[in-house]
């Protein structure tokens, strides 16, 4: 299993400069103007572009809010068999958030832990993030 961080931020450019400023931390590949990769810690980091305001997740009524609060921030597991990891997380306690769905890249289910949290399972496929990658 593999570990991704993603941070939601309003301004992708502000938090890429944060970020690399603060940090020491490299950008590695973009994706489009919505998203880039942070190299430099055992984990990547992606920052991940979300306007002030959109919904946090579908079904809920809470919006993203970028002032001190809980955190918009979410953890993805990488998995070779989406399927299976996520019947191990509702076993476990958590709850799926939807199908699971199929993208260029791979596969994801959204989940949420028994806390609360979202929890994203991925499954890449071909060549993963590169399949959408500038």
């Amino acid at each position: 299993m593999e570990l991704l961080v993603n941070i939601d931020v309003s301004d992708l450019q502000e938090a890429m400069l944060f970020y690399t400023e603060a940090f020491g931390l490299k950008v590695g590949r973009r994706f489009g103007g919505e998203a880039a990769e942070l190299l430099g810690v055992s984990s990547s980091i992606y920052l991940l572009q979300k306007a002030r305001g959109t919904p946090a997740a579908k079904g809920i009524p809470q919006r993203r809010d970028y002032d001190r609060h809980w955190t918009p921030v979410h953890l993805d597991f990488v998995v070779p068999d989406v399927e299976a990891a996520v019947q191990r997380a509702v076993t476990a306690g958590a709850r799926l958030e939807g199908e699971i769905r199929t993208h260029k890249w791979g596969r994801i289910a959204v989940l949420a832990d028994p806390f609360g949290h979202g929890v994203c399972i991925l499954q890449f496929l071909g060549r993963g993030y590169d399949e959408i990658s500038s």
